[in-house]
């Protein structure tokens, strides 16, 4: 029998709220988080080098370079090759290893993420609607973005970052899940994904359509097997870390650690020597270390050879350097670029600060602490430069960073993380790493955009199982008396648990559509942070504290209201146990009778 809400709600009357920290405004804040992080534990960092610095080196290469490249890929379709592979190379080189050097958080990994492709994408758009040349117009969001990032650590705005819990998390999680995800299957909104080759029209096909022995349908079924065999491929080598296969753990823990690598090679070689007949897109990478956008001509308005295929060579790259004063005459644009780079400071903002939060959580165990205003200002200060050289945003990534905070702890038997191993190290040899790779550009040109977007597609599946979002969609589909024996299953009512989960797609549905309706998809980072609002202020109205409590707190709340709750209860049954004796004193013994023990 269930127990009457409001006890439940009496047993911890502060559970389910969420509170603003203090604030260290003018500047006190950045000067605190330098000398708690930077200024205490650089050298501590620098010099813990072992043999797990090795392993863990390696494993985040291949964490890091694998979406480096699938990323660059989809931003040279997305913004016609403006920015590319050697681009999203170099912005993820340099970044990583600044930011290891002198980061206040070295366990977060920067890269891409698909967020930040999404809003590129609605810039592309703006820029091309008002005729202003894009790299142009990011360059001028960029110095917005830094004033913006810089004036927010000043006063300490970091904090409402802390009010955002796992409700707001998961959201913005299961957004970046779905974009890896419709970029690699068919984005329905855009020429991206391995099922978009089946449409004759595909800018891919253009190049081979004076060639009579050429069929797209050829293509494209190679492409649905060489991208979704690329995934389960993937799977398929990490499940033998679990499995009883081959002669001992290091081994299998090796083919786990580099199931990406393998996989990756393995589709590559599959399709050069088997398939080597049938004509499929490759990674779109210059032969030598340029920008990817060659010219047709000394204006740089097309691109070879796509616009000039008569050419037979190139008139040369795009400057590296971005000309600020490229604006079509268009005097006002600088001062234009103000209101989507805000939205870009909205998002830059939550896609770093959720990131660092799920890193920083308490029970991660990490002692060198945490650094949201110095390492925000050191984000605004990177995309800065990033923008004045045409490479993209970078931020926070969230799954490489839980890939490299997991590889460098101790665990318990049960999974429970004891300690981490912080250093600055990993970070700095593995994108040392990416950068090396510029050496072997005509490799990278081997590479099948269909193996590549296999790839984005396990980032996008591997990360949905420790989602407890997607866990309660899929109680949907599941008989009640085998939902999983959780603390939510256990104390709330089917119907409670369902409605959360209906309220929270309801947010998710709302910032997914926007971030993919080009007339307003610009303003999606707004419509993710008025998921904070909405927890905080809609959600109270459909929930008590301690329903939000078991669904969103952190852990130590959760077990701090289920301890308190089985202490209710040991001491109802004892005062029910005392009434049955002082009855039984007064009116002598009776039939046995079962003492209801209630559970919420």
């Amino acid at each position: 029998m269930a127990m009457d809400s409001a006890r439940n709600s009496e047993i911890m009357p502060d559970a389910g709220k969420v509170h603003m920290d203090e604030g260290e405004s003018w500047g006190t804040g950045i000067i605190k988080d330098f000398k708690r992080t930077v200024g205490t534990h650089w050298w501590t960092e620098m010099t813990n080098f072992n043999q797990k610095t090795i392993a863990v080196t390696l494993l985040m290469f291949i964490s890091v370079m694998a979406p480096t490249l699938s990323f660059g890929a989809v931003y040279g379709k997305e913004t016609d090759n403006r920015i590319g592979a050697i681009e999203t190379i170099l912005a993820t080189t340099w970044v990583g290893v600044m930011y290891s050097l002198i980061g206040g958080m070295p366990l977060c990994i920067i890269g891409s993420t698909g967020p930040v492709l999404a809003f590129t994408k609605a810039v592309v758009r703006i820029a091309e609607n008002i005729d202003v040349p894009f790299v142009t117009f990011q360059a001028w969001i960029s110095c917005w973005l830094l004033f913006y990032c810089c004036t927010a650590a000043f006063f300490d705005l970091t904090r409402v970052v802390r009010l955002a819990t796992r409700f707001t998390d998961e959201i913005f999680a299961f957004l970046i899940v779905s974009i890896f995800v419709l970029d690699a299957v068919g984005d329905p909104f855009s020429q991206v994904g391995i099922l978009r080759y089946f449409d004759p029209n595909h800018k891919s096909h253009e190049e081979f359509e004076d060639d009579p022995s050429f069929n797209y349908m050829e293509t494209a079924l190679l492409a649905t097997l060489l991208g979704f065999g690329t995934t389960a491929l993937i799977f398929f080598f990490r499940a033998f870390k679990t499995s009883a296969f081959l002669c001992n753990d290091g081994i299998r823990t090796s083919i786990h650690d580099f199931a990406v690598t393998i996989a990756v090679i393995v589709m590559t070689c599959f399709n050069e020597f088997v398939f080597d007949t049938v004509e499929l897109e490759q990674l779109n990478v210059p032969d030598k270390f340029q920008p990817t956008y060659q010219c047709c001509d000394s204006s740089c308005l097309t691109f070879f050879p796509d616009d000039c295929p008569e050419l037979s060579e190139a008139y040369g790259s795009r400057p590296w350097f971005v000309d600020f004063t490229d604006l079509n005459g268009k005097g006002w644009v600088p001062i234009v670029a103000a209101g989507p780079a805000l939205l870009a400071f909205l998002l830059l903002f939550l896609d770093n600060g959720i990131t660092w939060h799920l890193i920083n959580h308490p029970n991660n165990n990490l002692k060198h602490g945490e650094a949201y205003n110095y390492d925000l200002c050191l984000s605004g200060l990177f995309n800065f430069v990033n923008g004045c050289l045409g490479l993209p945003w970078l931020v926070a990534t969230t799954v490489p960073c839980i890939v490299h905070l997991n590889s460098l702890a101790e665990k318990d038997k049960d999974g429970k993380i004891i300690s981490v191993q912080e250093t600055r190290l990993t970070m700095l040899f593995s994108h040392l790493m990416v950068g090396l790779s510029l050496l072997v550009l005509e490799l990278l040109q081997l590479l099948p955009m269909a193996v590549l977007y296999g790839v984005f597609l396990f980032m996008g599946l591997s990360a949905l199982p420790a989602m407890q979002f997607w866990n309660r969609i899929l109680l949907w589909f599941q008989q009640p008396s085998k939902y999983p024996d959780t603390v939510f299953n256990r104390y709330m009512k089917k119907s409670q648990i369902h409605l959360y989960t209906i309220l929270q797609l309801f947010f998710f549905g709302l910032v997914f559509l926007v971030q993919n309706m080009s007339a307003i998809s610009i303003i999606f980072p707004l419509m993710t942070l008025l998921c904070i609002p909405g927890r905080l202020y809609l959600l109270p109205r459909f929930f008590s504290g301690w329903e939000l409590c078991l669904m969103d707190g952190d852990d130590e709340e959760i077990k701090e209201w289920v301890s308190r709750k089985r202490q209710d209860m040991r001491q109802s049954l004892s005062f029910s146990e005392a009434s049955s004796m002082e009855n039984d004193d007064e009116d002598g013994p009776g039939p046995d009778e079962k003492i209801p023990v209630e559970e919420a």
